[in-house]
């Protein structure tokens, strides 16, 4: 179960049960032979705080309630001036206007989920160790900025990874849309690695110069999800990955993807001067009607802030700013513009990932407010999700076999064929209840036997 509890304050999340399901059925491809295997996504959750709330480091086995006072910062810095540059003071007054919002729902939510038997720090013992391998992805899209886009008429701007009876031995990774339209997760190899493409999903793998086969695709989403690379200290000393000047967000072809009415949701970091451009510039600038700031609340699972809230250097939090495209295209029918109205200061609290800068899939807690059949696209993607289309740089990252635990599955051709509920020709829902239909018993866990 991915949403562990959801109220009017918000949503609980289990991330990983989320990423498991669409791997509910795999195979894996070694030339032209294929083998069935179990896949789940390893383990990366925090499991305690980086401060307890006196501000020293936490040690194993030490948590604490949320709604303790959280209002002493670590003492390990002295600042030069005690004055506070705009910037500082424009994040300290939005701090204290939406405090008591994360405060007060976080308990609530976190108060649910326990009762649940979910956020007693006992269904994490233990964490993998983080992938020490680097794919260069952002590297390799680098390089193939020198080969040649062909011309409109000539290019065909999908490709599919598979054959009716085998995995494509060449792919055109950085200039075309990659599909897996099969209903059920691969292992492939590309590039000389091995990585795992969910059902029903499509990825480009470009940066920011070489997106336009996505919008060569003809493809309309309702729903466009955005995680920029923003520029920020922390990422120029870590290097971990390249940044983007905010300016060049506004050259990102939203209009051309959306469809009317399309939801567009942005992760924005806690840096004032951010979250200011994406409401009063980037929106405007698309389009984009903003409708609703939601905020992902990041907890261990103790179920404490993984930083103290008042923490003057991190945030346990984050933001989402939520909007509505509206083309002022004459053509747009009344109709096509209605949509759900989406609800203020929501919360989506979840125990985060180790590794960084993986966001949870906002797919569940979305999908009401975009209809069943919603077509979703990522921009600036690092990982696939079941369903959708995603493009980034490193749109494969966190797709790599390194991340996950696969294991072998027997299943004999006359066990399949003796067997009506594995029937690889049968499409599955994901969304549905009854999702487990369609799979063989050696892929279902203890519960959904």
């Amino acid at each position: 179960m991915s949403v562990v509890h959801q109220s009017s304050s918000g949503w609980v999340l289990e991330s990983r049960s989320l990423i498991d399901r669409g791997y509910e059925r795999c195979v894996r491809w070694t030339g032209h032979q294929k083998s069935h295997v179990k896949c789940s996504f390893k383990s990366f959750q925090i499991v305690k705080s980086h401060y307890n709330l006196s501000g020293r480091a936490a040690v194993d086995g030490e948590h604490t309630d949320v709604m303790q006072k959280t209002d002493k910062p670590s003492k390990k810095r002295k600042r030069k001036h005690n004055e506070l540059n705009q910037g500082e003071i424009d994040a300290k007054a939005f701090h204290e206007k939406i405090r008591s919002v994360i405060l007060e729902g976080t308990k609530s939510l976190v108060d649910s989920a326990r009762s649940a038997g979910y956020l007693s720090g006992e269904t994490e013992t233990f964490r993998d160790p983080l992938p020490s391998q680097d794919c260069s992805l952002a590297a390799l899209c680098e390089m193939a900025k020198d080969l040649p886009l062909m011309a409109d008429e000539e290019q065909e701007w999908t490709q599919s990874l598979f054959t009716k009876e085998s995995c494509v031995s060449h792919v055109d990774l950085f200039s075309r849309l990659t599909e897996n339209t099969e209903a059920w997760a691969a292992v492939v190899s590309l590039m000389g690695e091995e990585f795992i493409i969910p059902p029903k999903t499509a990825f480009l793998l470009s940066d920011f110069t070489r997106i336009q086969p996505l919008v060569q695709s003809g493809r309309r989403f309702d729903l466009i999800v955005i995680d920029p690379p923003w520029e920020n200290k922390s990422v120029k000393r870590s290097r971990r990955y390249s940044s983007l000047p905010s300016s060049q967000l506004k050259h990102l072809p939203v209009p051309l993807l959306g469809s009317p009415g399309c939801l567009v949701v942005t992760w924005v970091t806690n840096r004032s001067s951010h979250l200011r451009f994406v409401r009063d510039e980037l929106y405007a600038h698309w389009g984009v009607e903003v409708v609703a700031e939601w905020f992902w609340v990041k907890v261990t699972t103790w179920g404490e802030f993984v930083f103290p809230l008042d923490s003057p250097h991190k945030k346990p939090y984050e933001v989402l700013v939520l909007g509505r495209y509206r083309p002022t295209n004459a053509r747009t029918s009344p109709l096509q513009m209605l949509s759900v109205p989406v609800e203020d200061k929501r919360l989506i609290v979840s125990v985060p990932s180790a590794l960084h800068s993986q966001k949870p899939s906002l797919s569940e807690v979305l999908k009401s407010y975009i209809g069943a059949e919603a077509k979703c696209l990522e921009l600036f993607a690092r990982n696939l999700q079941p369903g959708w289309t995603s493009w980034g740089n490193e749109v494969l990252k966190f797709q790599h076999i390194s991340y996950f635990n696969l294991d072998p599955v027997d299943i004999s051709k006359a066990e399949a064929a003796k067997d009506e509920t594995y029937n690889p020709a049968v499409t599955c829902d994901f969304s549905s209840p009854k999702k487990t239909e369609c799979l063989h018993p050696a892929f279902l866990t203890v519960e959904q036997q």
